[in-house]
């Protein structure tokens, strides 16, 4: 396993160079391109298509310097220079323990007030290249496609709080004992409280950029599922927990073809440094493997993810419907879950008589919900079809 990406340099390339990357956090912030990637042309195909239109946006251009904006670039430097070149001057132990760096209020008071100064110069310089004799109100189409930027922005900060949240309500005791390392930490994300609060607040959002509902959940759907396979990409190689039960059963000969790490593993060096045996001539962090193997879950659930995805993209040309894609989505990435979640460790309670995790709860409800979407997506376009006047041709 790759706590960081230092030790994956150090692996497969044998370079020994300190860097404060973690490998769950590479694959997260992978995970929100290529699932912009995949939205950015969505949005740009329904635009070609003509079945999304931009919006007017009107703003002054050749304004003056305003002196809240240079005080605001000049905190924000600030805040820059003090917490880098502190962490450049002690970079072996930021690489090795970056968020003790970023949790504690040491800094460069220096490095502060220079980067206050580059960055409040910088945006006067700016301005002042752009200021006009007389400022203008010039007014813009924007489209969908060029929102997305601000649309990431906005799914990155409610997924990820979204997240927390739900592991705080399925784990309030640890987050009460750690309450700032929890929410600063990438561990302990449930994948699910951040779809439903990030699709929450991008709802809101889209419909004021009066964006057709129908038609932003399909394109979403594409890119939630490719940032969700990804994201367990993240999961896998940082051995941050998300795994399986313990699997000692010996590979079926149907997928003696795999590598046994695809059957059953250990997580040698995983990032919560969980398990009983210490791995020998290790030394300092991450030197712990589980004692037993487990089904690599994660791995699954991405091979599962881009499955998924495929599917929905065959069939996405043929569909009419806005928000078919989105239904397709919910009943096939709820069976997946629910499934994938009965070899996996998660804690469980009581449900209609049944043991099951929080997530498979979710996953039902996605279930059901997809299939009543469907039902009435056919019920209502049936009824537009059967409620439009034929025009009668003239003899």
């Amino acid at each position: 396993m790759y706590p960081t990406i230092s030790f994956f340099l150090q692996d497969f390339f044998g370079i020994d160079l300190p860097l404060p990357i973690r490998t769950f956090g590479f694959f997260l912030a992978l995970a929100f391109f290529f699932a912009g990637l995949i939205a950015y042309r969505g949005f740009r195909r329904l635009e070609k298509q003509g079945l999304l239109e931009g919006t007017i946006k009107e703003e002054w251009i050749g304004l003056p310097v305003k002196p809240f904006d240079l005080l605001l670039n000049a905190f924000f430097g600030f805040l820059v220079g003090y917490k880098l070149v502190y962490m450049v001057s002690n970079w072996v132990a930021f690489s090795n323990r970056p968020e003790d760096f970023l949790l504690n209020f040491e800094g460069s008071l220096i490095g502060g007030i220079i980067f206050s100064l580059i960055f409040a110069a910088l945006h006067y310089y700016e301005k002042q290249s752009q200021r006009l004799p007389e400022p203008k109100l010039v007014k813009r189409t924007l489209n969908p496609s060029d929102r997305l930027g601000d649309m990431i922005v906005i799914a990155a900060i409610t997924g990820i709080l979204g997240a927390k949240i739900f592991t705080w309500i399925g784990d309030p005791q640890s987050f009460f004992a750690h309450p700032l390392e929890s929410l600063l930490s990438f561990s302990g994300l449930t994948f699910y409280g951040g779809l439903i609060c990030a699709a929450l607040a991008l709802i809101v959002y889209t419909q004021r950029l009066k964006i057709p509902l129908g038609h932003f959940a399909d394109v979403g759907a594409l890119g939630v599922i490719v940032g969700y396979a990804v994201g367990r990409l993240g999961c896998h190689f940082s051995g941050d927990g998300d795994w399986g039960i313990v699997n000692e059963h010996a590979t079926t000969h149907w997928l003696s073809f795999l590598p046994d790490w695809m059957w059953a593993y250990t997580y040698p060096n995983n990032v919560i440094e969980a398990g009983t045996v210490t791995i020998p001539g290790c030394v300092g962090e991450f030197c712990k493997a589980l004692a037993a193997p487990v089904y690599p879950t994660s791995v699954y659930e991405f091979l599962m993810g881009m499955g998924i995805l495929s599917i929905l993209i065959l069939v996405r040309n043929s569909v009419k419907i806005p928000g078919l894609v989105f239904a397709g989505y919910l009943i096939l990435n709820g069976i997946e879950r629910f499934f994938i979640e009965m070899i996996r460790v998660n804690d469980r309670s009581n449900f209609l008589g049944f043991s099951l995790s929080q997530a498979q709860k979710i996953a039902i409800f996605m279930f059901l919900g997809g299939i009543i979407l469907t039902i009435f997506l056919f019920y209502r376009q049936r009824n537009q079809a059967s409620s439009t006047p034929v025009s009668e041709g003239v003899s």
